[in-house]
């Protein structure tokens, strides 16, 4: 048995920055184990799988290194543009996910890709957990959370820069990731992504939690639209636009591989 193999280069215009992800299209869904092996192989922050229905929506699963994931906007984002690559004549897709809904990505004339997501307020905690404090070698100003994640909220870009995680810390807050954010010098705002307990150690562009993030964000700046920097060490830059129930996500993609699986 083989199957196609993408992989895609998300929230990026060059090669080799943002964040990869692979892409896996599927006419029926796997065993879950084999979806997850092939995911575990790949060793990428994400495996994107879709099947489409016979309505016309991609039903999409997303899986880490070490397990399925509820949400992934990266993932999604290198779905659309590998749906898109291959119909050339159309301009929107609609999806599916369980955990988040329906979700749909437009293609915009400037070959952004947007993806509409429901939003995801960060609300503050109550009590700051102590392996958060202690896995973050900068004190935060304020911390939030929302379904997926601690918000580590800092005062200045530069700390957000220079904050170095106690990933054994963080990942005992698991299933709760932890991003740290800070208002931009260049961008609007900009943010760091640590995952241990879900993936790997810092993500290098995470979609899914700015549907959060630019809710937050707009509130603080007073902007309905913004540009986000993801500060990781390949770096992606967002474009986000704030709705009262949805949350527009954009980037560019770049194609890097795509080959075949061969499975036994």
């Amino acid at each position: 048995m083989k199957l196609k193999l993408h992989i895609i280069d998300a929230f990026t215009k060059e090669l080799f920055k943002g964040n990869p992800a692979a892409v896996v299209p599927l006419t029926h869904w796997l065993p879950e184990q084999t979806m997850q092996a092939i995911a575990s192989e790949n060793n990428l922050s994400e495996t994107a799988f879709f099947v489409q229905d016979s309505d016309g929506v991609y039903h999409i699963r997303w899986f880490s290194p070490l397990t399925e994931m509820p949400f992934c906007g990266h993932a999604t984002l290198a779905s659309a543009f590998v749906i898109f690559e291959q119909n050339l004549n159309l301009t929107e897709i609609k999806l599916h996910a369980p955990a988040v809904g329906n979700l749909s990505v437009k293609k915009q004339l400037d070959g952004r890709l947007e993806m509409n997501f429901p939003r995801r307020d960060p609300v503050p905690v109550e009590t700051i957990p102590l392996p958060l404090l202690n896995g973050l070698s900068i004190t935060p100003a304020k911390v939030l959370v929302n379904q997926q994640a601690y918000f580590a909220i800092y005062d200045s870009e530069q700390q957000v820069l220079d904050v170095v995680p106690d990933l054994a810390q963080i990942a005992s807050l698991g299933p709760l990731d932890v991003v740290v954010t800070a208002r931009g010098s260049k961008f609007d705002f900009v943010s760091r992504y640590f995952w241990p307990a879900n993936g790997g150690a810092e993500d290098p562009v995470t979609g899914s939690i700015h549907a959060g993030l630019a809710p937050y964000w707009s509130s603080q700046i007073g902007s309905l639209n913004l540009i986000a920097l993801q500060a990781s060490k390949r770096g992606g830059v967002l474009q986000c636009r704030v709705e009262v129930e949805r949350v527009f996500v954009s980037g560019y993609a770049k194609k890097y591989l795509e080959g075949e699986i061969y499975l036994a």
